[in-house]
């Protein structure tokens, strides 16, 4: 019979734990043969309650909305200070409030704290808050609710 591997592997742990710092993703979970490992940050992970079914977003709206998001997200970024812009840390859905019509989490001319959620990304089944990295005014929100980003795009221009 082959014998069990006792103990958890730390360096695995820790280095988990350095994705979540360098990428400022507030959970991740990893999971090999029967050995499952979950890190999160304390205190800054709150969880949402998402809806399973679809959201209730009109359908047509949202698809003719899709294609000037799309039009317009190359030609957001130019111009802009990088400092001022908040980008997606990952690949996932944009959310701008907590459940499908409840209030957005910001609007423009919003004054905002560092640290405050600003949206939601679901990424695989799990919501993370997107904290704003600086104080200041909301001055353009660069996605629509619903709407699919990509790591690195840009989400929000806070001045």
């Amino acid at each position: 019979m082959a014998e069990k591997k006792s103990g958890i592997d730390q360096a695995l742990i820790r280095d988990l734990a350095n994705i979540l710092k360098d990428t400022d993703l507030t959970e991740i979970e990893v999971e090999q043969e029967d050995l499952r490992i979950r890190v999160s940050r304390a205190g800054t992970t709150q969880y949402i309650q998402a809806p399973i079914a679809a959201p209730a977003y009109a359908a047509p709206a949202a698809a003719a909305a899709a294609p000037v998001a799309a039009a317009a997200a190359p030609a957001a970024v130019a111009g802009r200070n990088p400092a001022n812009t908040v980008n997606a840390p990952m690949v996932g859905t944009a959310y701008m409030a907590p459940a499908p019509g409840a209030r957005a989490f910001i609007e423009i001319g919003a004054t905002v704290k560092e640290g405050q959620t600003l949206l939601i990304i679901e990424a695989m089944k799990t919501m993370n808050q997107i904290p704003s990295p600086k104080s200041g005014k909301v001055t353009e929100i660069l996605v629509e609710d619903g709407m699919p980003v990509e790591y690195g795009q840009a989400l929000v221009v806070i001045e």
